[in-house]
């Protein structure tokens, strides 16, 4: 299947002055398969080693001697000449060897002519709890995360539809019978998700029971995993905190929610392993006055996200749904699942060398009701953004915004067909009405991974 990040790792080969790569990602979004394939289209050899079977090789790593090491997993992979001309060493699971972390730098330095990869389910703990000397500076970094709705609509086949989303500029003509067809494959997706299992079954199949039995396969994996680095009561607590996940989408962060007889110590130190496992991700209050969004952020009022909507719809147990109820849209929380699908394709549309980061913005921070689902930079301004999962809704938090920003433009996504409108309101405060303008951009939720592009781009001649 087509990976967005494939032309992106093609492209980091054929560098002259190429580093080491980690591949980072939550467990299952297709990091190994994707190294797999940009091998193969680049016409190179896959030396891959998965470091999880190979542990004892540590020591090995450990010697930093990088001639060595070539030689040591030449036997492993009982193929010789590894490292050797045009190729790609791929080093999976990286973690369960952290020696060799450490010994990208000396490949950096030593053979910077050789390609090196690595990947690990569970890198972000071995990176946070670092017991040796990091490559800093001598390796590079790409974010991979589930498959997004570009890729989705290229494994079912939907050339046309594709390229209208890849192109679509604001002013631009959108066929009707286009929109309507894609706000039924983005129901289709707000059920299948983007982790690649589900939606290879999928686009084969259009088996929605078949779908759900790969979520919880995927969900189980994950809980499996929390042993890995978690034990007794902190196991445990993590494996509710979990579970608890799904129903919290897009909620304001309460610990008591969680439990409420828990330390809220122990509930952010859940957070947190879910976020370094890739399961979690926050979006942080900003004031969103100006850029960067970080330098306001306020990290004690957070709304959290899935990794990824299909599983944290299983998860919540909405169950299989046939293909006729996905089309017409009789799906429960699918406000809850258009916010989710916003984050995820938020966070793709991030440059893939940084880990991406979500903000919101609520008016007064923790206890108010006025609220802007997402800011994002937009070039040297801020965006914000309000989701709407049906064709109608009130835009009074987006006023309140406004009023601290005005004469700038704003984003709405829902289901109804791109629109532009001049918004002149009024908003009531503590001094009175005042009154309140800004352009107004309507795009369809579908579009929401280019939504930045598109407010930003020039409507055709």
């Amino acid at each position: 299947m087509f990976r967005s990040s494939g032309p992106i790792l093609r492209d980091w080969y054929s560098r002259r002055a190429r580093k080491p790569l980690i591949v980072r990602g939550a467990r299952q979004v297709g990091k190994s398969t994707l190294v797999r394939q940009v091998a193969a289209a680049l016409g190179v050899p896959l030396w891959e080693v998965n470091l999880e079977r190979h542990s004892g090789l540590d020591g090995v790593f450990a010697s930093f001697d990088v001639d060595r090491i070539l030689r040591e997993l030449s036997i492993v992979l009982n193929r010789a000449g590894v490292g050797r001309g045009s190729g790609v060493l791929f080093l999976d699971e990286i973690q369960a060897a952290p020696h060799a972390i450490a010994a990208l730098r000396y490949f950096a330095e030593d053979r910077s002519d050789l390609a090196v990869i690595a990947a690990g389910s569970l890198i972000e703990f071995a990176l946070a709890s670092a017991a040796f000397s990091m490559p800093v500076g001598r390796v590079t970094y790409h974010w991979l995360g589930p498959m997004g709705f570009e890729e989705f609509l290229a494994a079912l086949g939907e050339e046309v539809l594709l390229e209208i989303v890849r192109t679509y500029r604001l002013g631009a003509d959108l066929p009707v019978t286009a929109h309507e067809r894609l706000i039924r494959l983005l129901r289709e997706y707000l059920y299948v998700g983007g982790m690649p299992e589900a939606v290879a079954l999928y686009a084969e199949h259009r088996d929605p029971p078949a779908v759900a039995e790969v979520h919880r396969s995927i969900t189980e994996t994950y809980r499996d995993d929390f042993a890995k680095y978690a034990s007794g009561a902190d196991l445990e607590k993590l494996r509710r905190v979990y579970d608890a996940l799904p129903s919290n989408l897009g909620e304001k962060v309460r610990y008591t929610r969680f439990h409420p007889d828990w330390r809220s110590v122990d509930i952010r130190g859940c957070l947190e392993s879910l976020e370094r496992a890739g399961i979690a991700t926050p979006a942080v209050h900003t004031d969103g006055v100006a850029l960067p969004l970080g330098a306001t952020e306020d990290p004690t009022v957070t709304k959290l996200f899935h990794l990824d909507v299909g599983l944290a719809g299983t998860a919540a147990g909405l169950g299989p749904a046939p293909i006729e109820q996905l089309a017409e849209g009789r799906l429960i929380n699918e406000g809850v699942r258009a916010e989710q699908f916003v984050a995820q394709h938020l966070l793709l549309a991030q440059p893939r060398d940084a880990r991406p980061s979500l903000h919101y913005w609520q008016r007064g921070g923790r206890s108010t009701n006025a609220e802007v689902d997402f800011v994002v930079p937009a070039g040297s301004e801020v965006l914000p953004i309000e989701v709407k999962s049906g064709s109608t809704g009130s835009l009074r938090s987006l006023h309140q915004f406004m009023l601290r920003h005005p004469d700038r433009t704003a984003l709405r996504l829902d289901l109804n067909p791109p629109s532009v409108q001049e918004v002149r309101t009024e908003v009531m405060t503590a001094e009175g009405k005042r009154p309140v303008r800004y352009r107004l951009v309507n795009l369809p939720v579908y579009l929401a991974g280019r939504s930045v592009d598109i407010v930003r781009s020039r409507p055709p001649a």
